[in-house]
């Protein structure tokens, strides 16, 4: 008798569907084959374990070292930055190093040397529900459970960590699925149980009516200027608040957010006790300036209003990242609207804050006392993680037809070492590396504009010519000062992009080369259209070439 499918053949077939699903996931996530790339600036290294998807990353300035976890294997990881060499310890407990194609997300990694160096290294861990702790001293693991859940995911998703310099004894962490600020006591703590954690429950009434699921917190930094904890929650794409949490009166100010600013992700405070905050899913970052001390204008929930926000943009998405475009108006459209994601963000020592654009490939520092933004480029890229032109297997029956390099590293985490010559360390997710940023090094060129187009106020269909100078360093490599690209992006729409406005350099092409020592002028002509509502925005405008961005801050009000 014949059958349609026997047990073999079925099972044959599960199994290369399994095959499938592995090799698919090793493609995405393993960084198969992985090289060292490097630019100018930027140098990556290959971890010694296949696969390890590295996540947390934290510089210990007191023994120079660069620590890590592998989410896949489970792995403590340090790199000593001295002698150039990796150190690995496997995680106890950590079920997805059994499992082909599960991890661990480990948002956070926290070298603890508030009591004098030899620091704990503490870090989160998401399928566990838990806070671990590594005493280096002993090499020995310690395991906290966080005595909370997520009704619809089970884990709180324990994702941002913060170390109070004024108590050594404290430690602070929220998740992404609890709206709680997480308090551990360590000499409270016991391996393996919930003693010594408590919570602070945050008021989030106003989120009432919306599904649970959809209410994400961020992250959680500490203000020392006020002594208090500033954390971010939003409902992706509609509604986004602030949090600060007042450690001496134990109170909370909470701040709405307008519209157009409903999804804060990373946040940082700077020594004036303002907060830098990106927003989810755009290419914006902006500085938020609370005025006053809990006394100005309240809404009836008791939510302060009196706050202050200043936008400002990443340059758009490099054409690098989509591949070649065919020129058309569809997919120049597309790239005005790619997002590049700036998302979680740091402040350094110098006062400038450091960001990683997760899909604009890119770990960059902007300098909020002169309004520059450098951008690094990540020379790595991985096709599966990018929107590359004609690469659409459905369409291709199956094939990939375009083979132009294109994509992302996918970049999440950095760290700063806050010390004179510091660099900036961040992990590659999908590729098995991390890498740094020589941040001292400095720029081949330089971007200065015209004194009097610093801020300008221009009226709806007028033009204005912003004129701008662009200097070469005189140590510069002259292949890095060949065919610099003039870029310009604007806060008028959530991409970057001017909209319908009309923005151009005068120059044709948009592109110049320049010498050792030299200067170009640059003019860049500007008509707001005519439905931009009126009020106040930044234009970023610059250059760039194959390793760097260098942008200047142009404040405009428009009426």
């Amino acid at each position: 008798e014949e059958t349609s499918a026997t047990p073999s053949s079925a099972t044959t077939s599960w199994q290369n569907e399994e095959l499938h699903a592995l090799e698919t996931f090793k493609n995405g996530f393993c960084g198969l084959d992985a090289k060292p790339n490097s630019t100018e600036y930027v140098t990556e290294y290959v971890l010694p374990q296949s696969c390890e998807m590295p996540l947390g990353i934290d510089v210990d300035i007191e023994e120079d070292k660069v620590w890590y976890v592998s989410t896949k294997q489970g792995i403590l990881g340090s790199y000593d930055i001295e002698e150039d060499k990796f150190n690995e310890i496997q995680i106890p407990a950590w079920a997805s190093r059994n499992n082909a194609r599960e991890f661990s997300q480990v948002w956070d990694v926290k070298v603890d040397n508030r009591r004098g160096g030899n620091g704990d290294v503490w870090f989160t861990d998401e399928k566990q529900n838990a806070l671990w702790r590594y005493v280096e001293s002993s090499d020995t693991f310690e395991r906290y459970a966080i005595p909370g859940k997520s009704q619809d995911f089970g884990t709180t998703y324990p994702s941002s960590i913060e170390l109070v310099p004024n108590n050594d004894n404290i430690i602070y962490f929220v998740g992404m699925f609890s709206p709680s600020i997480w308090i551990a006591e360590i000499d409270r703590l016991k391996n393996g149980t919930s003693e010594g954690i408590s919570e602070i429950p945050i008021p989030i009434e106003e989120f009432e009516g919306t599904d649970p699921v959809f209410v994400t917190t961020g992250r959680l930094v500490f203000d020392e200027k006020e002594n208090a904890l500033w954390v971010s929650v939003m409902t992706y794409g509609y509604k986004g608040q602030i949090f600060r949490y007042n450690l001496d009166t134990e109170s909370f100010d909470i701040f709405d957010l307008p519209r157009e600013l409903n999804s804060p992700w990373g946040m940082t405070i700077d020594d004036n006790g303002d907060a830098w905050v990106t927003n989810a899913g755009t290419s914006i970052f902006y500085k938020f300036s609370p005025r006053g001390d809990n006394d100005g204008e309240n809404n009836d929930s008791g939510n302060t209003k009196d706050f202050k926000i200043e936008k400002f943009v990443t340059s758009k998405g490099s054409s690098r990242i989509f591949g070649k475009l065919p020129e058309n108006d569809a997919e120049r459209d597309f790239q005005n609207r790619y997002y590049t994601l700036p998302s979680l963000i740091k402040r350094s020592d110098d006062g400038s804050v450091w960001f990683n654009e997760q899909h604009g490939n890119k770990i960059s520092k902007f300098d909020p006392i002169d309004g520059t933004l450098i951008e690094y480029w990540v020379p790595t890229q991985n096709r599966l993680w990018g929107t590359c032109s004609n690469d659409d297997p459905i369409k291709n029956n199956g094939s990939i037809k375009n083979n132009d390099t294109c994509g992302i590293a996918n970049v999440l985490q950095l760290s700063i070492g806050n010390n004179d010559d510091s660099d900036i360390w961040f992990s590659e997710w999908s590729e098995n590396k991390i890498g740094k940023v020589e941040a001292a090094k400095e720029p081949p060129f330089s971007i200065d504009i015209f004194k009097s187009d610093e801020e300008l106020t221009i009226e709806k269909g007028e033009k204005e010519k912003i004129k701008l100078i662009v200097k070469a360093t005189p140590e510069s490599p002259s292949s890095s000062l060949n065919n610099i690209r003039m870029v310009a992006s604007s806060t008028f729409t959530s991409s970057g992009d001017i909209g319908n406005s009309t923005g151009r350099f005068t120059e044709q092409p948009s592109f110049i080369s320049i010498e050792r020592g030299e200067e170009h002028e640059v003019s860049f002509e500007f008509i707001p259209s005519a439905d931009l509502k009126p009020g106040d925005y930044t234009l970023m405008i610059g250059a760039e070439n194959d390793s760097i961005s260098y942008l200047k801050v142009v404040r405009l009000e428009i009426i």
